[in-house]
């Protein structure tokens, strides 16, 4: 009977017909795309860094007090944490599917805010990030350089400065992180004997670079209240952070009774290096600077890729000669390929509805009907 109703109106079905179709389109092109539906519960991830620490001491002053603090969490599942022996702790917070991942952001800083107290203060001076999880990567992005002009920790400040940002401003990135961490850094190489042999240890030098080595306001020349009014104000700059490794070598660590001076030159050695060397990427066997490209929650997978290539492109024109890119992942060529397969499904079974039917009914009119069904469908 319901049936029967459209049969005596073609005009209505088909006016109907052709409404779907074009919703279906419109579909299609507005849908989100990504090679996996977002299925998984949200992530929150807390990071904290404790320079020197071992993975023991890690776990017991920075982790457990994080996690007593975070445990008991509206919405949380369970959480996990790892502490390594290069100083980092890294903690990952579950939390219940359909809890929305602001809220839960929100409700993880403010119970680090409530661990803070009890934390050592070099991870309270560093500081103890939260954000949300993003656990599949969308692309990978390599920074190379063929003739081995420029080496690894040149390729990673570069992409640090004039990529990374950029990335993190495309339409549908999410996050885009640059894997070793090898940034420009000031690296001071202690002489243990020396330092054993004028009674230091580690933490003067440390001590001392944090106490000079600041940037403070030094007030200003002729500002009110005066006696006597002036004609001009003048604003006091004097040296503040210290740049070059020259600098860092004349820290004065010591002063002794008899008027001596210890400085940082005297018992270690200052370079300008990389902060880390515990990471090296390879691409095709040469050194690279990867730079991971993370896909915001329900954006546009194809959309989005095609948009961090088209930025790499333009990006790569101001490229110094001897840096190239690469993409080495991506996970968007899973996604168009299976689109392409969907098509040429489609295509397939409209040409064989069209072959079996006419073979067998020998109408054309008959044959019609079902190929249009087809696409309808």
């Amino acid at each position: 009977m319901f049936s029967g109703f459209f049969i005596h109106r073609p005009i209505l079905a088909m006016v109907l017909s052709i409404i779907i179709v074009l919703v279906g389109l419109g579909a299609m092109q507005a849908l989100p795309v990504a090679q996996y539906p977002e299925i998984l519960p949200p992530q929150i991830t807390v990071e904290a860094t404790y320079s020197g620490a071992s993975a023991d001491v890690i776990a017991d002053t920075v982790a457990a007090p994080i996690e007593n603090q975070i445990n008991g969490a509206t919405g949380m599942l369970y959480m996990s944490s790892s502490s390594s022996s290069d100083g980092r702790m890294n903690l990952t917070v579950t939390f219940e599917t359909g809890t929305d991942p602001d809220d839960a952001l929100v409700e993880v800083n403010n119970r680090i805010a409530a661990a803070s107290p009890m934390l050592p203060e070099e991870v309270r001076r560093l500081g103890v990030t939260a954000r949300k999880s993003m656990s599949s990567i969308l692309g990978l992005v390599a920074i190379t350089s063929p003739d081995a002009r420029y080496d690894e920790v040149y390729m990673n400040n570069y992409a640090l400065v004039n990529i990374l940002d950029e990335l993190k401003r495309m339409p549908g990135v999410g996050n885009a992180m640059l894997f070793g961490g090898k940034y420009y850094s000031m690296r001071i190489w202690m002489q243990p004997e020396r330092m054993a042999a004028l009674g230091m240890t580690p933490s003067d030098i440390a001590t001392a670079l944090r106490d000079q080595n600041v940037q403070l306001p030094t007030g200003k020349i002729g500002s009110e209240p005066l006696s006597e009014p002036v004609d001009f104000t003048y604003t006091m700059t004097t040296k503040g952070r210290l740049n070059t490794p020259d600098e860092f070598g004349n820290t004065v660590i010591r002063r002794d009774a008899d008027g001596s001076i210890v400085r940082i030159r005297d018992v270690a050695r200052v370079e300008l290096a990389g902060q880390s060397y515990n990471f090296t990427a390879r691409e095709s066997g040469k050194i690279a600077a990867p730079i991971a490209v993370f896909l915001q929650p329900g954006a546009n997978a194809l959309q989005t890729m095609d948009t961090v290539l088209a930025r790499m492109e333009e990006l790569s024109q101001a490229f110094p000669d001897g840096l190239e890119y690469a993409v080495p992942y991506d996970t968007t060529k899973f996604v168009r390929i299976s689109i392409e397969e969907v098509i040429k499904t489609l295509f397939e079974a409209m040409v064989l509805v069209f072959a079996v039917v006419f073979l067998f009914i020998g109408n054309w009119r008959a044959t019609l009907i079902p190929c249009l069904a087809v696409p309808v469908s």
